[in-house]
């Protein structure tokens, strides 16, 4: 009998199940549910319609309302009311109030409500963003976090596996990203349909957390269930001071059953560019160069944890931003931010020529706090460059790591951090 991947051994230990295999339908109890102010309200409303007096488990019910707040309009204000009062009625502990709460993803590993081993859900398709502590987390539709938030259980069908294998040095100024969007690039959107993504090799072992949750954040845009790195002892060092509950370290078996085994050198990778309008038209920045741009966003739940803040500093350090162009700066978290201005890069990023702003999902999805007029392009560390999806469906948006992100907004064209060096 083969063994199982570490996906495969954390859906077989939340089913009861001594082994599971790919394409098997199976019912799992979850760690943790997660909404947001877009998703929940739709749950809200069908988790009434249960009828059930209250959810599963007050402490593992999150909502984070942070897409369109701080509040753009009177129906963003009236789905954050929602969320508050429904968290008041079932006296949620983790309800994250504007001014606590953080981009979503960037919040809950902070705050320790995840940890390896976890099984997942969030009515959010980037929840898939965990499996970089090595958990197996998901995004889900609001109906079934109504269900999860009422029986703490959902069904999945068991995701085939493809492993990646990232093996050689990281050039300088290449990170995590750039290791996603490179393969997305190899494989397309639909490259790995509902299947896990493990990534591993000696260049993973290289990555921090942060560059580890990015890969694990735009699993998604291969299509793929969920992304996963096996944790290690810098996955430890992250998490033995901040869990808020138990963890386990899952690992494959040697002899686990692949879909596909890909393996990939690093060692000549260049910063990749992701050209309009999909996430795999990447191609390397040093031939995307020719490229004028109107606006820059650093940050999200990619792109918007402290290491990627610092990064952009770095680049920037001794530069004004381009009189061409608007540069946005989001940190991730209300702690993220703090941490910035105690290290002197929000006062870097102001002198330069920046905005900061309180935390925020907003210009990622075309929701406020950035959007782009026709015809403008961006350039952000966004997850996704669909058509029309920072605003008007004429505008253009390309993807970058924050160091390309910053050059560029010196230069006021996509441009290599080497350029500005």
């Amino acid at each position: 009998m083969m063994g199982m991947t570490i996906t495969e051994k954390i859906l077989a230990a939340h089913a009861g199940m001594d082994r599971v295999e790919p394409g098997q339908l199976i019912n799992v109890k979850v760690d943790l549910v997660l909404g947001n102010d877009i998703t929940a309200p739709v749950a809200i409303r069908e988790f009434d319609r249960i009828g059930v007096e209250t959810v599963w488990d007050r402490e593992r019910v999150v909502l984070v309302p942070d897409h369109f707040v701080p509040n753009k309009d009177i129906m963003s204000a009236e789905q954050a009311k929602q969320l508050r009062e429904f968290a008041r009625k079932h006296r949620l502990t983790n309800y994250f109030e504007v001014g606590r709460m953080g981009v979503e993803h960037c919040l809950l590993p902070e705050q320790g409500l995840v940890g390896p081993g976890d099984l997942v859900i969030g009515a959010d398709s980037h929840t898939c963003t965990y499996g970089g502590l090595g958990a197996f987390s998901t995004g889900v539709g609001s109906t079934d976090l109504a269900a999860a938030m009422a029986l703490g259980e959902t069904w999945l069908k068991v995701p085939e596996s493809i492993k990646f294998v990232f093996n050689g040095e990281l050039p300088r100024w290449v990170g995590g990203k750039d290791l996603i969007l490179y393969i997305i690039g190899q494989i397309g959107v639909d490259g790995a349909l509902y299947m896990a993504m493990e990534f591993t090799g000696p260049a993973i072992e290289a990555l921090n957390i942060d560059g580890r949750m990015t890969m694990a954040n735009m699993a998604i845009e291969a299509g793929a269930k969920n992304g996963i790195v096996p944790p290690d002892e810098v996955t430890r060092a992250y998490v033995e001071n901040r869990a808020k509950r138990p963890y386990t370290f899952y690992q494959s078996d040697p002899d686990a059953n692949y879909a596909r085994v890909i393996e990939i050198d690093v060692s000549k990778l260049e910063p990749q560019i992701a050209f309009p309008h999909l996430p795999e038209n990447t191609r390397p920045v040093s031939e995307a160069t020719d490229v004028a741009i109107d606006q820059v966003v650093i940050g999200s739940c990619t792109n918007g944890r402290l290491s990627d803040l610092q990064l952009a500093a770095e680049v920037l350090k001794g530069h004004r931003v381009s009189d061409n162009l608007r540069l946005l700066v989001i940190p991730g978290t209300q702690e993220i931010y703090l941490q910035a201005m105690k290290e002197g890069l929000v006062e870097q990023f102001i002198n330069a020529g920046a905005a900061v702003s309180t935390p925020t999902c907003g210009p990622c999805l075309g929701g406020h706090m950035g959007i782009l007029a026709r015809g403008e392009r961006a350039l952000a560390t966004t997850n996704r460059n669909f058509v029309g999806r920072m605003g008007h469906p004429e505008s253009e948006v390309y993807l970058c790591n924050p160091a390309v992100a910053a050059a560029s907004a010196v230069l006021g064209r996509i441009a290599a951090p080497w350029e500005v060096e």
